[in-house]
């Protein structure tokens, strides 16, 4: 009978995972350990093959990545983060492109990511118990990036002080009355970030003794047309903001192609700012808040390979976010006239 990984794990006092790493050469395994299953290895005969060892070890050698829309800069990014990471660790990705709400009930409603992944990695859902459950409950490792529940392991941000980081700076340059592009009312994907960012803007308004005014809280939907629609009706307000805050960068580009054709400027007419450090940001001169995008990808998959290697890590991070001034931010010199 042919030896198995297993058996080899065995006889090193290692995990699968780890015999593994350790004979393809993979960093991050101890020297002592390393030999030790080359030893083990030696001496029951065994051959790696990618193929055959992952299935002796009951491994598919693969990790599930759940995305809502893999179409927007930010879920590429982080796959990306996520996918450098496991291929120097030598697994597959396999991708789950949700796109509307009924592609993720169809998905949690199968059982087929449990047969074709050792694991999954959630990009902003917060799921449910039932959802947890449809994933394998506590036999299949879920880890999340951009959302918080108890039972799993997960890496962010701080969307709320994010937020606030945002109005302080215009608050600071003496901005009083501030908008907000937002996300998508009702959003049926339960995305968390559009309202802790909200709530970010909201308390540092409040902070500062401005008005909270929902007239000046406008949908973008998180896309650049989005952001042109919500910088029109901006716009034609009543009596229009000197100062917008969305809630990402992709929005902002649409706000800021809205005001360019109505032959305003930022920060000359009305000062804006966005989120997230988009690669685009900085050649459109963007005051923006930074996150680390890929790195909350590749975090995550860290987070996952050490549970998949029964090792106990991080079970919680928190990544900064940073402000970056950049030229369409800038002081209020008047109440917006010409607009």
């Amino acid at each position: 009978m042919w030896a198995t990984s297993d058996d080899v794990a065995r006889m090193a006092g290692v995990s699968t995972a780890t015999v593994s790493r350790a004979l393809r050469g993979v960093d991050g395994v101890n020297p002592r350990t390393r030999d030790r299953v080359l030893a083990a290895a030696h001496h029951l005969g065994y051959v790696s093959s990618p193929a055959a060892s992952r299935l002796a070890g009951g491994r598919t050698g693969t990790i599930a990545v759940v995305v809502p829309f893999i179409t927007r800069w930010f879920f590429s990014e982080v796959i990306s983060g996520a996918e450098e990471v496991l291929r120097e660790h030598g697994m597959d990705l396999l991708l789950y492109n949700l796109g509307h709400v009924e592609g993720r009930e169809r998905y949690f409603s199968g059982e087929a990511v449990q047969q074709r992944a050792d694991a999954v990695l959630v990009l902003c859902l917060p799921l449910s118990d039932v959802e947890l459950e449809a994933l394998g409950g506590a036999r299949m490792p879920v880890v999340l990036v951009g959302s918080d529940i108890e039972r799993c392991p997960s890496v962010r941000i701080d969307d709320v002080a994010g937020g606030r980081t945002a109005v302080q700076h215009l608050v600071n340059l003496g901005h009083e009355r501030i908008a907000l592009i937002s996300g998508t009312p009702g959003d049926p994907m339960g995305f968390t970030s559009q309202f802790d960012r909200r709530r970010g803007y909201r308390e540092t308004l409040r902070s500062a003794g401005l008005e909270v005014d929902p007239s000046l809280d406008v949908p973008g939907d998180f896309t650049v047309e989005g952001g042109e629609m919500a910088m029109s009706r901006l716009l034609s307000h009543p009596r229009p903001p000197t100062a917008v805050f969305a809630e990402s960068d992709e929005m902002a580009f649409g706000a800021l192609r809205t005001l360019q054709r109505a032959g305003l400027s930022a920060p000359r007419d009305i000062s804006l700012i966005g989120f997230d450090d988009h690669l685009l940001a900085d050649l459109m001169n963007l005051t923006t808040i930074a996150q680390p995008v890929r790195e909350q990808g590749a975090r995550a998959a860290r987070m996952l390979l050490e549970v998949l290697d029964g090792h106990g890590g991080e079970h919680r991070v928190t990544l900064p976010t940073r402000l970056i001034v950049r030229g369409t931010t800038g002081p209020q010199r008047r109440a917006s006239a010409a607009l």
